[in-house]
């Protein structure tokens, strides 16, 4: 996890907006970090590493301001895309696909049953209010092209709820500033925390599996002794 949080620093300290724009369409699919993208965008915007600049189309951004909000739009625009693609492979591909291909994306069925939990509890809404919790934000597009929300009320809850999540990490970044490498060495710690979470979470899913086979099994030799009786 350290080597996945320096090569995504380094990538934005690289290719500025342009990173943070492929970076953050990519999370819309696939969790790719996003808090640690948009906190870093800030700090860059803020000019708090040597050498790094905001530059788009080859014009650089010297008012700090104007770069944290290029640096921040750059992250929105690039989500919104991103979950944009991620509603047309549910709704064109359809859930049976995605429990068949799903793992490609790390989309399990179990994932799917909680969206639509979401979806159930909240209603379309479920879309704005994701965008703003972890983990949660990345798999909530595709669930939302498989239950046929519209795509325009898709996307301006997506768009809406992305806002506050872009601009509001990048605003911690730019508040840091030189206090980075603080920050930085604190999230090797989160890192960790991440990976015991996933590991934890793989061996649950691994019980319940167990578990089911183990009652389809006693419910298969029940129902084969009631047949020879």
């Amino acid at each position: 996890m350290p080597e996945i949080t320096e090569a995504v620093t380094g990538v934005i300290g690289d290719y500025g907006l342009y990173a943070v724009f492929i970076l953050m369409f990519v999370d819309a699919l696939l969790p790719a970090a996003s808090e640690l993208v948009m906190v870093y965008a800030g700090a860059v915007a803020v000019g708090a590493f040597p050498g790094s600049t905001v530059t788009l189309f080859g014009w650089e951004i010297e008012s700090t301001a104007w770069a944290y909000v290029a640096m921040a739009t750059a992250g929105t625009v690039g989500y919104t895309l991103g979950s944009i693609l991620g509603w047309a492979i549910g709704f064109y591909g359809g859930r049976p696909y995605l429990e068949r291909h799903g793992r490609w994306l790390h989309v399990t069925p179990a994932k799917l049953d909680t969206a639509d939990r979401w979806f159930e509890r909240y209603g379309d809404p479920a879309v704005f209010f994701s965008r703003m919790l972890p983990v949660v934000r990345s798999f909530i597009s595709i669930p939302a092209g498989i239950g046929e929300m519209p795509l325009g009320r898709y996307t301006a809850f997506t768009f809406a709820g992305t806002i506050p999540w872009c601009f509001g990490l990048a605003a911690v970044g730019l508040a840091l500033g030189s206090g980075w490498e603080r920050f930085h060495e604190s999230f090797r710690y989160a890192d960790y925390a991440i990976v015991a979470l996933v590991v934890a979470g793989l061996a649950a899913l691994a019980f319940r599996a167990h578990r089911r086979r183990v009652r389809r099994r006693a419910m298969e030799e029940r129902s084969a002794e009631g047949t020879g009786r």
